[in-house]
């Protein structure tokens, strides 16, 4: 195995806390669980209700993707947090997939919590793979 790389995206979403955008490990990619700040307006408020923070969070993923290299296509997994479970699941999946075709949506967990950082509603992390990666 090779060592990892830590990511830093120039121009990327301002961390909430000291972590990397992304670290790379043999062709395997993760990125640290965005939140629906604007890159470009880091300081402004954030985006009203579920729907659109769940946009922010997936053109942030989609910001730090094509960072190193890649995009939405190469995700095999991910994971989001809800902090209104009930009330905001039903409209976080109409938005988030109209980010995938329906033959390629990669596996995903969904977990409610109490609450995430900056106030959010959403938070979603997740695993990509570089194309003509060995398995093993």
């Amino acid at each position: 195995m090779r060592e990892p790389i830590f990511h830093m995206i120039s121009g990327g979403p301002r961390p909430v806390a000291p972590f990397s955008h992304a670290v790379e490990a043999d062709g395997w990619v993760i990125l640290t669980g965005q939140m629906p700040t604007d890159p470009n307006a880091p300081d402004a408020p954030l985006p009203e209700g579920v729907a659109a923070q769940t946009a922010r969070v997936m053109e942030n993923l989609r910001v730090v993707l094509n960072g190193v290299g890649l995009d939405l296509s190469h995700v095999v997994q991910m994971r989001a947090y809800l902090t209104d479970f009930e009330r905001d699941y039903a409209t976080f999946n109409e938005t988030y997939q109209g980010f995938f075709p329906p033959d390629r949506r990669p596996a995903r967990t969904t977990v409610g919590v109490t609450a995430l950082a900056v106030g959010a509603l959403v938070e979603i992390d997740c695993i990509a793979r570089r194309p003509d990666q060995p398995t093993s």
